[in-house]
This record gives structure tokens, sequence and C-alpha cells, in this order.
């Protein structure tokens, strides 16, 4: 042994450690190296709280993909070069301080961007009847796996008569600045061509229920053989070969920087007092979501995806043949501080 590397709670011991060193005889003589400890935003590292997490049923066990352990980021889709990556970047210190969770989260961005092959994934899925598109027909149309790996391939997909948008990308009261879809304004399906909303159909309770579309056969591809702009472009899938997914959106596990901090020593000496900043919407499940059928029925577990204009995600081991489930690893952008901006 030529280091004992430790955290800084042991810098006291050092003199006992050195003692024991005189006693006997070692060469090298190792060398006690004291370094502080990982402390991320928005998140706890302690094993007494983590197993408070788990004991208490706040998180679903050690690989939730909600906590810092290597099983839980490895469940998320977190890659061990992001991780390497993240520490390269914040090197080893002796003053305890937090790192901000955001410096993780590029990191991991950064990595999975490079890996990732794209498909498109609707999570909540909204109906468009194409009104002109020919019954029982389809048009091909070929995306890549990856934009800027040509070498990567590709694949088909069919456009036919009824798709799936997410509901999000549509308004019947569009606010200022909307360029998704809208009653009267076109919008290009991502590879595929131009559509044009032209009614909304609506249940007894007044909820959009249905699109009904009319599509313009010279944009295949996407562009307009007149020239007008479509500033707007939105992913899609197909209803009839699309497949059905339950997706898990999951955030970051407290709603503060540094939970538990600022808390009274009463609160303080009962130990839980973190658990007051849990974030109630860390983790939401989606049930209907549709994903392409170029992704196939059965993913393998811990393959990894970007869903084009959503994030990345990785295929849960709870998956099933034909029912596959997604754990979002990461959003396109940091959406959190989207969030706190507001």
């Amino acid at each position: 042994m030529t280091h004992s590397i430790c955290t800084l709670e042991f810098e006291n011991h050092r003199p006992l450690y050195d003692w024991f060193l005189d006693q006997v005889t070692f060469d090298p003589r190792p060398q006690q190296i004291e370094f502080a400890r990982l402390s991320v935003t928005y998140t706890v590292t302690s094993k007494r709280k983590l197993q408070q997490l788990v004991a208490g049923k706040h998180v679903s066990g050690w690989d939730d993909p909600r906590m810092p352990t290597i099983a839980g980021l490895r469940r998320r889709g977190y890659t061990p070069e992001a991780i390497r990556a993240f520490c390269d970047r914040i090197g080893v210190s002796k003053r305890n301080s937090f790192v901000d969770v955001a410096l993780l989260e590029h990191a991991v961005r950064e990595d999975l961007n490079a890996r990732c092959p794209r498909v498109m994934g609707v999570l909540r899925p909204l109906r468009v009847v194409i009104e002109n598109f020919p019954e029982g027909t389809e048009e091909k149309f070929d995306a890549p796996w990856h934009p800027e790996h040509p070498d990567r391939g590709g694949r088909s997909l069919a456009l036919s008569r009824v798709i799936f948008i997410d509901q999000d990308d549509f308004a019947e009261v569009p606010p200022k600045g909307w360029f998704r879809l809208s009653p009267g304004t076109e919008v290009r399906l991502r590879y595929a061509c131009i559509i044009r909303c032209q009614r909304v159909v609506k249940d007894d309770a007044g909820h959009v229920v249905e699109l009904r579309c009319t599509w313009d056969p010279e944009s295949r591809g996407g562009n307009a053989k007149d020239g007008r702009k479509i500033k707007g472009t939105l992913h899609w899938v197909a209803e009839k070969d699309a497949i059905p997914a339950e997706v898990r959106l999951y955030d970051r596990l407290f709603k503060s920087e540094q939970p538990g901090a600022g808390v009274d020593d009463e609160e303080a000496d009962r130990g839980d007092a973190f658990l007051a900043d849990l974030n109630p919407d860390s983790c939401t499940i989606v049930r209907d979501a549709r994903v392409e059928a170029a992704i196939g029925a059965s993913p393998a577990a811990g393959d990894r995806f970007q869903f084009e204009r959503v994030g990345y995600f990785c295929v849960d081991p709870d998956s099933r043949p034909s029912a596959p489930v997604y754990n979002r690893t990461i959003g396109l952008r940091d959406s959190w501080a989207a969030k706190q901006g507001k």
C-alpha cells in the first residue's frame, strides 16, 4: 500500500495513522492524503440519508434512477464516460463545497449527443387525421440515425393517413410567437412534409381529442415548392405501426440546492429535515406514449436513444416483450434553469 486516501474528517486521525506506521516497517512508507467530499447540488450523498430515502420508500430502491448511486446512475442511462468527464472537470479539492449538478448534466448531454441514435417518440399522443391522404396507403421517407454521422446509416419512416403528434405541440388559441400547430396554420413534419390544421374535434367535455389536417403532396422532404417559409417542425409517429411504451420522466430529487440547509437545531438533530425538500414532481409516469417502429418492440435494457425534440432516454430493466419502458436520462436543455428563471 502506497497511499491512504480519505475524506477531510479523517485528517484529525493522521497522528494515530503516523504512529501506527512508526511501529511497523513499510517500504515505501504509505502517504495519507485527505480530500473534500463530492457534494452535488439538489441531491444528497450521505449513506445515512440515502438509507433513509430507501427505508422510507421515498425512492424505489438503491437503483432508483434518481439516486446518486452507481446502480441508479446506470439505470437512468448515465454512461461511465460522462461521469469520468464530469470528475475530470471538477478536479479534487481540500475545501468543502457544493458542485452544481448542471455540470454533471452537461457532461451527460455531451456524451449522449455523440453516441445516441435519433428516433421519434410522442409522450402524450394527439391523434391527427390527414383528410386528403388516401386511406390504406403510405409514403416512405428516409431519416438518419444520427445527422452528424451519416456513416451510421438511417431508417425508413412511413407516413399514413393517421398519425400522432405531441399534445404540447398544439394550441387552439396560440400565444404570441407560437411556431407549432394551431387552427389554420402550417407546420413541417420532421423528415416528411407540410401539414395544415383545418379543424379541431372535441369530446363532450370540450377536450381536444383529434385534429383534422391536410398535407401538401408537393412538400415531400419538408420544403414547399413555392418557397413559402415554414417555421415550425414537429416530431410524429404513424398510428398504424407506432409502438406503445411507458415513459418515466425523472427530474431532480430535491427542490432546493442544499437539501435540509437552513433548518433550526431541533430539526437538524432529528436528521430527517432534508426530507422536507423532496421534489414531489421528481418522477412522472406516462403510460400511453408512442415510439416509432424502427426502434423495435423489445429493445434491450440499457439501450439509449435521443427522442428528437424531447430528450435522451434509456431502456429500463422493467421492460417486457412488446411493452418497453423508457427512463428519461436528461432533457435536451436545462429545463430546470428555465423553470427557475420563470
